[in-house]
């Protein structure tokens, strides 16, 4: 059985609650990626930071995003899965609840994250195009 862990992209870099915005951004350059996922004091995940979140949650709103910080749009209930989930649970998931990125934990902690890309990588047409029906359904 393909398992998360098969198809995630590894090494996926906690931002921590209390850091800013603007050195979210920066690490979001430095490592190439559109999203973060969010680490409370405990290492525990409490939500995700995208580049459309600052975009639009902060800098838009007339917010100044060296003093707005990754806990302040952490919002909901964050979403991930399991290391050792299959490939079903992981679309699963994502489709229910109409995610493109999905952290992916063992023993409590982050070891990846699942995106569109890796999925194009690891999955057939057909998984694909039910994947791309359900998350980008109105």
């Amino acid at each position: 059985m393909t398992t998360a862990k098969d198809i995630m992209h590894p090494g996926a870099t906690w931002i921590p609650a209390h850091e800013t915005l603007d050195r979210a951004a920066q690490l979001m350059r430095e490592l190439n990626v559109g999203a973060l996922p969010i680490a409370d004091a405990d290492e525990r995940l409490c939500g995700i930071l995208t580049d459309r979140d600052i975009v639009v949650g902060c800098v838009a709103m007339g917010h100044d995003p060296a003093k707005v910080t990754a806990g302040d749009m952490a919002k909901g209930t964050p979403r991930w899965i399991d290391a050792e989930a299959g490939v079903d649970a992981v679309l699963a998931e994502m489709q229910g609840h109409q995610i493109r990125r999905l952290p992916v934990i063992e023993d409590k902690r982050l070891v990846g994250m699942i995106s569109e890309a890796d999925l194009g990588r690891h999955l057939s047409d057909e998984q694909i195009k039910a994947w791309v029906e359900q998350v980008y359904a109105d």
